[in-house]
């Protein structure tokens, strides 16, 4: 972040200092924003949030002990009896709103006083934003200092973190765009309006919150939309609802395909993948052909899924100006930076997945594969958790992966849970196998605690297990476990693809 007084942050954000301070030399200087209070340095300005467990408000006094410059609150009451001082806090309607004025105003200073090629490159997908915004990072580091969020930083809190990161010196700023409802994307995009915008696929995450897959491909087209005049616009042509948002681009379009030159839907591919193999160990390799020529690449991620990954980022690097040979060599090199995207660990001689960070069906199919590719010829064990926020459809698309576990032929079914979702996974499972007559084993496990004791004692040596379910089934507690146990016996992460 730009150094900016605390008097000129409440301009932007338009708030408003609960006191004066006392002398034009006791205004301090902001540098930085957190919204966790751990992570308060000297200079930061604590953006208190009033969360589902613990209200911000309530460390407001802490944050300015620790070297917080000072406090932007909805609720300045509770952060004044925290121990704030008066002439330390800014009030504000809303604190989120407000940080995300705050970082508008940031990067409209950028574009005026920053350096002469800042540029916001911004991804938004179903699945693979968050791989896909890590390999941007590697990609583009090549331009100069860079930023991207950790983990998944793209919601109307995280973005704007994010965007308040980048400086006068930074070349490029990396973001990541999610979606819960229609409009969600719209409004990021009003804070920071991409100067390259990536739509990887549409799929049926939140199918619940949207109402229906067209309704996702709307949310998701709103990254076209707000993208800057003339921005290039990188989509991908083997999903016809994505394909279909060239219309909607007001700069130049790139379409990139898995399939070849020639998409799956029919659309012709500036940047595209051939040859596809996959290797015993489940990385993919391929030959990689855009306008400046092709090259060989064989990604350091898990899962055949990161093709398309690999060639959004691509097209964006070739966009860019960053060469065929450094696009190449940083796709075949470059491994996981976010936790919990299937990475692979070695647990008491099984091979563990951890995928853990998030689902929804399409994403749980890819993890399935890649658990079927790994385990050929071992006994394989799906540790799943339940896909949220599917509505109307959840019962059915639990039941559908659970077919779909029974045709990869996985040999056990671990479901964490058992309400009605989790048993018509179960059923699925069970029903496939039978019609086909394959043979599954399906346990349950009632809750997330029992799992994280239960869990490592029916994984054997030799198995292959893949642990995935959305975020809030809590599945990635069982991976964290698993984790230690794997550090514990001195072996580490050997490397990781995303699930979503």
């Amino acid at each position: 972040m730009i150094p900016t007084s605390l008097s000129t942050v409440a301009d932007q954000c338009a708030g408003m200092l609960v006191a004066a301070p006392p002398n034009l030399e006791a205004v301090p200087v902001v540098s930085s924003v957190v919204t966790d209070n751990r992570q308060v340095s000297r200079g930061s300005l604590f953006v208190a949030i009033k969360g589902e467990r613990v209200d911000g408000n309530s460390y407001a006094g802490a944050a300015l002990k620790a070297g917080a410059a000072g406090i932007l609150t909805d609720n300045p009451q509770l952060a004044l009896n925290s121990g704030a001082a008066a002439e330390r806090v800014i009030a504000v309607r809303d604190s989120v709103k407000a940080m995300g004025k705050l970082a508008r105003e940031h990067i409209e200073l950028l574009r005026s006083q920053g350096r002469s090629d800042f540029t916001i490159v911004a991804v938004t997908g179903s699945v693979g934003k968050t791989t896909t915004k890590d390999l941007l990072a590697a990609l583009l580091a090549e331009r100069g200092p860079i930023v991207a969020p950790p983990n998944s930083f793209n919601n109307p809190i995280g973005m704007p973190v994010t965007a308040l990161r980048a400086d006068e010196h930074t070349a490029t700023l990396v973001l990541e765009m999610g979606a819960d409802h229609i409009g969600d994307i719209e409004q990021l995009t009003a804070i920071a309006p991409p100067d390259v915008a990536i739509v990887l696929g549409v799929g049926r995450a939140h199918l619940g919150e949207f109402g229906g897959i067209e309704n996702v491909a709307k949310a998701k087209s709103e990254l076209v939309l707000g993208a800057c005049s003339g921005a290039p616009v990188i989509l991908n042509a083997d999903d016809k609802r994505v394909a279909a948002m060239n219309t909607l681009a007001h700069g130049p379009v790139l379409f990139f395909s898995t399939h070849g030159r020639i998409s799956q839907v029919g659309m012709e591919a500036a940047i595209y993948a051939s040859d596809i193999r996959v290797d015993e160990l489940d990385h993919a390799e391929f030959t990689l052909h855009t306008p400046a020529g092709q090259a060989p690449v064989r990604l350091a991620l898990v899962g055949e899924h990161h093709v398309a990954n690999a060639l959004a980022a691509a097209s964006a690097a070739h966009v860019l100006g960053i060469s065929l040979d450094h696009i190449a060599q940083v796709l075949s090199t470059v491994g996981p930076a976010s936790a919990h995207r299937m990475a692979v660990l070695n647990v008491a001689g099984a091979t563990v997945i951890d995928d853990s960070y998030n689902a929804n069906p399409d994403s749980m199919r890819a993890g399935i594969r890649a658990l079927t590719r790994l385990g050929q010829g071992r006994r394989t064990v799906a540790v799943l958790g339940k896909m949220n926020e599917l509505g109307e459809q959840s019962l059915d698309e639990h039941r559908s992966l659970g077919g779909s576990v029974a045709d990869a032929g996985v040999n056990v079914l671990v479901s964490i849970g058992d309400d009605a979702d989790m048993r018509a996974l179960r059923e699925g499972a069970q029903q496939r196998a039978a019609v086909d007559g394959r043979e599954i084993q399906t346990l349950m496990i009632a809750d997330v605690h029992q799992a994280i004791s239960e869990v490592p004692t029916l994984i054997a040596s030799g198995d292959v297990a893949l642990l995935k379910g959305s975020n809030g089934s809590l599945v990635w507690k069982i991976a964290d476990e698993l984790m230690q146990l794997a550090q514990r016996e001195e072996t580490g992460v050997t490397t990781a693809v995303e699930g979503e």
